[in-house]
C-alpha cells in the first residue's frame, strides 16, 4: 500500500510545482495582495477537483472489466504523462504578470482550475486509472493515493505562495527550473509504468 501513497505524493508534488495556470495565479495573487490570496488559491483543487475526481473514477471503474479500453487508456494516460513531461523538462521560466486586474481570488482559482485541461486528462487518463488499481488491492490503498496527492499538490502551491512572497521572481530563478527539468525526468518514469500496464492489458507482458 505504502508504493501508492508514494505514488500519490510524488504525483501531487509534481502537479504543485510543475507550471500551469493555478500556480501562476497563486504567484500573482501573492505578489498583488499577500500570501493569505495565494493560498486560497492553492487550496482551490480541494473543492474544484471534487465532480472532475467522481466522474473520472466513475467513468474508468464502468470501462474495468475491458482489458482493451484499459490498455488503451494507459497508453493514452502515457501519452499525457510523456507531454507533460517534455514541458517540464524543456521549460526555460514564466513570465508572471502581476498587472492583471483581478475580482474575488478564490472565483477566479476556480475558474482557471476548470478551464484548465490538465485536472480532466490527469484523472481520467492517470489518476482514476491508479485509484482503481490500488482500491483492487485494498480500499485503504485507494484512499493513501488520493489523500497524498491533494496534501502535496495543495502543499506544495502552498509553499510556492510562501516563497513568492519574499522572491518575486520564483518562476524564473535557476533552482526552480532545475527541479522541474528533474520532475520532468520522473514523469517519464511514470510513463514507463503505464505503458508497462497497457501492454499488459493487451495480453502482451
Amino acid at each position: 500500500m505504502i508504493n501508492y501513497l508514494i505514488a500519490g505524493i510524488t504525483l501531487g508534488f509534481i502537479a504543485g510545482i510543475s507550471p500551469g495556470p493555478l500556480l501562476v495565479l497563486v504567484i500573482t495573487e501573492t505578489i498583488k495582495y499577500n500570501r493569505k490570496e495565494g493560498i486560497k488559491i492553492a487550496l482551490v483543487p480541494l473543492i474544484s477537483d471534487l465532480p472532475i475526481v467522481l466522474f473520472s473514477v466513475f467513468v474508468v471503474y464502468k470501462l474495468s472489466n475491458s482489458d482493451i479500453l484499459l490498455g488503451i487508456i494507459s497508453f493514452l494516460g502515457a501519452a499525457f504523462l510523456l507531454f507533460l513531461a517534455l514541458e517540464n523538462i524543456c521549460v526555460k521560466s514564466i513570465i508572471v504578470d502581476s498587472n492583471n486586474d483581478g475580482s474575488k481570488t478564490y472565483r477566479k482559482g476556480v475558474i482557471a482550475n476548470f478551464l484548465s485541461p490538465h485536472p480532466y486528462l490527469f484523472w481520467m487518463l492517470v489518476g482514476a486509472p491508479i485509484s482503481i488499481k490500488a482500491y483492487n488491492q485494498s480500499p485503504v490503498a485507494a484512499v493513501l493515493f488520493i489523500m497524498g496527492f491533494y496534501i502535496f499538490i495543495v502543499g506544495t502551491k502552498i509553499g510556492v505562495a510562501i516563497i513568492s512572497e519574499k522572491s518575486k521572481n520564483i518562476l524564473s530563478s535557476k533552482s526552480y527550473i532545475v527541479i522541474v527539468k528533474v520532475l520532468g525526468f520522473i514523469l517519464l518514469l511514470f510513463a514507463i509504468i503505464l505503458i508497462k500496464d497497457g501492454f499488459k492489458f493487451f495480453g502482451i507482458f
